[in-house]
């Protein structure tokens, strides 16, 4: 972002207010650390003033701050998700364009927030009553609109951009009191766990435990993991375990501050703390962010160190965003051979499409042809964007012969400003490269000639006619 312009004004003040109470400060607090006046801040927070690239330049450093974020980006999370919403055959005729959708995003995020939980609620109705499932008033049936806990949690924990500095301060400790090389990790947690808290762990048959791969009978203190766990899915058990009992307060504590809507999403919230606190007990903040940048983020390599899976490394590559020792900022998904997201998370922002599955021309969904090779893309965006990724498939447990193919494959990604750092972008030429064009669902999706297009962007006007047959099945107007 451009710190200063002759020709256009900065005025951020929905961002810096936005800023000041996520850091919980006084407009005078904020002021002394930028060296003006309350008065003035004021000013800068009404968009009465513009901001200058001074005040810029001592947000960054007082608040350890990347100038970016405080940029109005029509491919934010929150503009790309109303932007879906928009693109509804309900909303056609009032020609929303991107730059509002990019100013209510920026200046308004709670209410961005509210219309998409609104359409994803009208969404699941619609699937329901499409199904034969919608019930009437009259005898009480009627499914009622609902944020579902997954969504609730996904969108809380990017909100907090992914790092929990409490949760990584207590993993530090509970790691130094381990005192263990990773390879000795097991043990050090069974005797920790037997010492500590009474419990002993045992490896069952997957027929003890034909649905379930951990199980911990709070009764009888007794950790029951499956044969079909990897090494480092019996690791990461034994610290979530941990975990929960170590610091169980401090857990209860986070979640009840987060103030979910209902009890299952609390429990869902808790599940996903304790599972961030596990690895960061497995893989310790400082240790493996040393390790992620002496071996150039080579993830086989970093996950082998820790004794981890690939995915596992991945979703830590994305929370490193401690300040002083920030690692790359990567976004991470996870999708399945059909397509869908079930895991996706942002140490920077990546315009997720929130109703839809990932781009099919991101080579994430190739990677299924190739299973357990890493392979890499230059990705750009609609506005220009480029990011660097890797896809690579994963399995997450032992497979028995005669069960279902149950492989997953995961897609990491950061700015193309960041390649350099990486193992995987060596021999490519990053100032000149070949990018593939991707975007966010296809129902706004305004780039042309598509052969994977699956809809008509709703911005433009569709051209099929009797004398043409183009690559894509929909094509459109440019204007």
């Amino acid at each position: 972002m451009a710190l200063a312009s002759t020709d256009r004004k900065l005025f951020l003040g929905a961002r810096m207010k936005r800023l000041r109470r996520e850091l919980g400060l006084t407009q005078t607090r904020m002021a002394e650390d930028l060296g003006v006046s309350p008065s003035y801040l004021n000013l800068l927070e009404r968009n009465q003033r513009p901001v200058t690239a001074q005040v810029l330049l001592r947000l960054a450093e007082a608040y350890d701050l990347d100038l970016k974020t405080l940029s109005s980006d029509p491919e934010s999370a929150s503009a790309t998700g109303l932007s879906e919403v928009f693109s509804d055959q309900m909303f056609r005729d009032l020609g929303v364009a991107r730059h509002e959708i990019a100013e209510v995003a920026d200046s308004a995020p709670g209410v961005s927030e509210a219309i998409v939980r609104l359409y994803r609620a009208y969404l699941d109705q619609r699937r329901i009553a499409d199904l034969g499932g919608v019930g009437r008033p009259e005898d009480g049936t009627l499914v009622q609109p609902v944020v579902t806990p997954s969504d609730w949690v996904r969108d809380y924990i990017q909100a907090q951009k992914n790092h929990f500095a409490d949760l990584e301060d207590a993993a530090d400790a509970l790691s130094a009191e381990l005192k263990s090389e990773p390879q000795d990790f097991p043990q050090a947690a069974r005797e920790r766990l037997a010492r500590n808290f009474g419990v002993q762990v045992r490896v069952v048959p997957v027929d003890v435990l034909p649905e379930s791969v951990r199980r911990f009978d709070y009764h009888r203190k007794r950790l029951f993991l499956s044969e079909v766990l990897t090494g480092a899915g019996r690791n990461f058990s034994l610290a979530y375990q941990l975990a929960l009992l170590e610091h169980r307060e401090l857990l209860e504590t986070l979640a009840d501050k987060a103030a979910p809507p209902d009890r299952p999403t609390r429990n869902l919230l808790k599940v996903s703390l304790a599972n961030y606190l596990a690895a960061a007990v497995l893989m310790p903040y400082g240790a493996f962010y040393e390790a992620a940048e002496r071996t150039a983020y080579d993830i086989e390599l970093v996950r082998a160190r820790f004794g981890v899976s690939f995915e596992q490394a991945c979703h830590r590559l994305t929370t490193l965003a401690r300040p002083g020792t920030r690692g790359v900022p990567f976004f991470m998904v996870r999708v399945d051979s059909a397509g869908n997201i079930s895991k996706r998370f942002a140490g920077s922002a990546f315009p997720f499409s929130r109703f839809g599955g990932a781009c099919p021309r991101w080579n994430i969904h190739s990677s299924f042809r190739t299973p357990g090779r890493i392979i890499t893309q230059i990705i750009e965006t609609p506005d220009g964007q480029r990011y660097f990724t890797i896809a690579r498939t994963v399995a997450r447990v032992a497979r028995p012969f005669a069960s279902e193919e149950s492989d997953l494959a995961i897609g990491m990604g950061c700015e193309l400003k960041y390649a350099e750092r990486l193992v995987y972008s060596r021999g490519l030429d990053l100032r000149d490269p070949v990018a593939t064009g991707i975007g966010p669902a296809c129902r706004i999706c305004e780039r042309p000639a598509c052969p994977q297009r699956a809809a008509e962007p709703i911005s433009r006007t569709l051209t099929v006619d009797d004398f043409t047959k183009s690559i894509t099945p929909y094509p459109f107007a440019s204007t």
